[in-house]
């Protein structure tokens, strides 16, 4: 597993300072990867509350959240309907081509985007983005990439630390949990 050293967190500080968008995978990443699948074709996925919150937090900064995942799920959609995620693109053959044309659309750059992942779908955009992330369950060849590597698991509140990180960089995070 790659080791984070001060110097690489200090990089990923100053890398987080620029983020306006959050993008991630699904599962393994909100979810901990186990899909059960029901007999009449309906799907179980389990979400945590703290990546929720993570995400409303995030949203309260002005931060954009979205999600670009190989699966279509009717509990994604729920999900993000449900957490207000400015984009959810689901059933994505071809991520990169995918993160592209958000760029385009968004009027962002590579450095103000923070993707967070944990398969090898999720490499072409985690080799672009300003800000890698990885969840501690990740696959080697995505915490390579990566410029951070959360302590949590993916479903287990690893996007909460990864937003968390990102707020706290950029000096929001106090602002943020004020009213609670």
């Amino acid at each position: 597993m790659k080791k984070i050293t001060k110097k690489q967190k200090t990089e990923a500080v100053l890398r987080a300072k620029s983020i306006c968008l959050i993008l991630m995978d699904c599962d393994g990443v909100l979810t901990d990867g186990r899909i059960i699948l029901l007999p009449d074709g309906e799907e179980i996925k389990n979400f945590h509350v703290l990546d929720g919150q993570a995400i409303n937090l995030a949203k309260k900064a002005g931060l954009k959240v979205g999600i670009i995942s190989g699966r279509r799920s009717k509990v994604l959609s729920r999900r993000a309907k449900e957490g207000n995620y400015d984009f959810l693109f689901d059933k994505v053959e071809d991520k990169l081509l995918t993160y592209k044309a958000l760029l385009e659309e968004t009027k962002l750059s590579n450095l103000q985007v923070a993707f967070i992942g944990d398969d090898l779908g999720d490499l072409s955009i985690m080799r672009k983005v300003g800000l890698a992330i990885a969840v501690k369950t990740a696959i080697k060849e995505v915490k390579d990439v990566a410029h951070l590597v959360t302590k949590r698991k993916g479903g287990k509140g690893a996007v909460r630390e990864a937003i968390e990180f990102i707020l706290k960089s950029q000096e929001r995070w106090e602002e943020i949990i004020k009213e609670f």
